[in-house]
């Protein structure tokens, strides 16, 4: 990957002169079943503006899972960016139902907000990697359509829910009004992610990347590392899910109540303290919002690795 980085054809992003940026958004476009794409540096970024994108003023709402990471990771975004009220569901691991979405939809009264984007995360992060079934996202996305709501995919890990399941990216993605691609989380990459809609949404995405920061110019340098991520790095998703999988039996072997993970994400319950006490010995794990602990298997972590973990764990477990 450094390598492809360091031998990247460049130009000046702005002026669309970037070859090898722009062979990624075309990439990720076709491969997501949409028209466009734009070079993002953040899946944070493409959250942002594709809700910017839908969002009228005067009052509209964003309709999602209540542990998805526009209202826990992205410090009040959806107000701040886009004037969204946000509308939280609660559903098992994430995943909602249309019908969720029809009763959540507000009647037509000016003293309410109006119902206008819903938005699904697969996989769903809080949820442990649990990856949407196809009919459950068609479900949602005919309740949006019904109703008139734009639809967008946080794809953060989209491509281990197509490993894991053998459904495209293009059967999961293809129906949104604008979904997304991440390549820094299991796919390796140091930065980036593509937002993809409409030729005609993507121009005005263009508007908000512009004012949110502006171009990166010659962005095929970190460009280069998201086509070798998806040319290298997609297949090897599925090690990822496995050594989750080691991992999780491990932990319930010694007591913790874990989550199945379904890809590469492991929630489980531990005691207080765990956390700290596994980071003493350089194993990097992370809290829920729900006071449980979350462990995340990617390229960097191999199969001694997740032994290690193991290891360290049954001493720091009581």
């Amino acid at each position: 990957m450094r390598r492809a980085i360091a031998t990247a054809d460049v130009g000046d992003e702005q002026r669309r002169e970037d070859p090898t940026t722009r062979h990624l958004e075309e990439r990720v476009a076709e491969l997501l079943g949409q028209e466009a794409g734009l070079f993002l540096p953040s899946g944070t970024m493409c959250n942002q503006i594709a809700l910017r994108l839908h969002a009228r003023p005067g009052g509209d709402e964003l309709i999602l899972d209540r542990t998805a990471h526009p209202i826990i990771a992205e410090a009040g975004g959806p107000a701040w960016n886009a004037g969204l009220m946000i509308h939280a569901l609660d559903s098992e691991g994430g995943i909602f139902s249309g019908d969720q979405v029809r009763a959540a939809i507000r009647p037509d009264s000016r003293y309410m907000p109006r119902s206008r984007v819903v938005s699904v995360e697969q996989t769903t992060n809080m949820g442990g990697g649990r990856i949407w079934p196809l009919d459950a996202v068609y479900d949602v996305l005919v309740a949006a359509r019904e109703h008139d709501l734009r639809a967008h995919m946080d794809g953060a890990r989209l491509m281990n829910a197509v490993v894991a399941s053998g459904v495209s990216a293009a059967e999961f993605a293809g129906g949104f009004d604008t979904a997304w691609l991440d390549f820094t989380k299991g796919l390796g990459a140091p930065v980036g992610a593509v937002l993809c809609g409409s030729e005609e949404l993507i121009a005005e995405a263009w508007r908000w990347k512009q004012q949110m920061g502006g171009a990166m110019r010659q962005a095929g340098i970190v460009a280069a590392g998201c086509l070798y991520a998806l040319d290298h790095n997609v297949e090897r998703l599925a090690e990822d899910h496995e050594h989750a999988r080691v991992l999780a039996d491990g932990l319930a072997e010694l007591g913790c109540e874990v989550v199945a993970p379904e890809t590469n994400i492991v929630i489980f319950t531990a005691p207080d303290g765990f956390v700290d006490a596994m980071g003493r010995h350089a194993i990097e794990l992370s809290g829920t919002p729900d006071g449980r602990v979350r462990a995340v298997t990617h390229l960097d972590v191999g199969r001694a690795e997740v032994d290690e973990a193991l290891k360290v764990a049954r001493t720091v477990l009581p």
